[in-house]
Parts: C-alpha cells; structure tokens; sequence
C-alpha cells in the first residue's frame, strides 16, 4: 500500500512538472493531486528535491526497460532505436527530460542507481555495434556520450524552434541522429567480405 501511495505521489508530481517545470512542483500540492492527506508526502519524501529525484529516477529506469525491450537484431538498428526514443521522450516531455539530466545539488541513491543502469545499458549496446563492425573501434563509453550529446542538443534545438526539417538546418533531430551512424558506420571496420557504405548515398531506414 505504502508503494502504491508513492507511486501516486510520484505520478501527480510529474504531472505537476509538466504543466509548470520544478517551481510547479510542492509536497502540499502533490498530496492533494493524488488524493491523499496533506502530510502523506513526508512520508515518503525527506523534501522537494528528494520527490523531483524521485521523478527523474522513474524517468531513467522507464528509458531502460525500454532499452532492454530494444528489437532490432541488428546492434546498431537497436541503438538507432534507442536514441530514437531517447528524442521522443525529450520532444514529449522537456520538463522531465530537463529535469532528469540537469544539475542536482546533492546526491539520491535511488536516482544514482537508475542512472547508472540506463548509462551501462547504452553502453553495451555501443559496445556490441563495435564489436559487429558496424561502429569504429574505440572506447565505447565516450561514444555513448556522443550520441546523448546529439540527442540532447538536436531535441533541445527542435524544442526551441531552431531546427527542422522545412527550417533551420533542414533537418529533423531524428534526421542527424541517422547522418550520424551513418557517418560512423562509414568508418567502421567492415567484416570479411564487406565494404565501406558510403553514409551520403546509403538508404535511411523509413
């Protein structure tokens, strides 16, 4: 019962941040949103903060079920669908996406955990495109970081009006996440029998 009242708690708070960012968000009114007692959100929370990381945290560990529901064979069609996802969530949702990787002032356990998981499971999914060929060699990690960097950026300049395929950049996020693995799968080692795919010519996926 306890879990289901902070997940009630959790659910009202997001819907509060939607509508008007972090300063949208307190104990008293998240308790009346979801329909419980004033003082039941200090229950479950030691303050503002604790139930924000407690957003983001939910957020993060929804991004790595969906990581590791991933159907593609292919490792780097997986990571093409991940990263995907990744601009969805950013388009649909800019205050939890915003939320999720902006500054935190102290640390939260559960939040570390689930951030932690969701960067380890990108991660290997890097990894395991490198290992097929179909991503150049390197230190998987720093790759990874390339790709979040281009999905934040990308969603961030589509979400503020400067970037889209009729306008700025004549493109849309998802458009440089392909020009992106196709520019390094273009260098990628091919395997036996292959040859280098020219990322300019190649066929995107529809």
């Amino acid at each position: 019962m306890a879990r289901d009242t902070r997940a009630q708690l959790v659910s009202a708070a997001a819907r509060l941040l939607d509508q008007g960012g972090p300063a949208a968000v307190t104990l008293r009114e998240v308790g009346r949103l979801a329909g419980v007692s004033h003082n039941a959100p200090y229950k479950h929370f030691a303050d503002k903060q604790d139930l924000l990381a407690a957003i983001a945290s939910r957020e993060l560990t929804r991004r790595s079920a969906i990581m590791a529901d991933a159907g593609p064979a292919s490792p780097v069609e997986r990571l093409r669908q991940i990263m995907r996802g990744y601009i969805a969530w950013a388009r649909a949702k800019p205050a939890r996406f915003k939320l999720t990787f902006g500054a935190w002032t102290r640390g939260n356990d559960e939040l570390g955990e689930a951030a932690h998981l969701s960067r380890r499971r990108l991660i290997d999914t890097v990894a395991a495109a490198q290992a097929a060929g179909e991503l150049p060699a390197g230190d998987p990690d720093r790759l990874a970081a390339l790709f979040l960097a281009l999905a934040h950026g990308a969603a961030d300049l589509a979400l503020s009006g400067h970037l889209s395929a009729p306008g700025k950049g004549s493109a849309d996020p998802e458009d440089l996440l392909d020009d992106l693995i196709g520019y390094l799968r273009g260098n990628a080692a091919p395997r036996s029998g292959e040859e280098f795919a020219n990322p300019m010519t190649a066929p995107r996926p529809a």
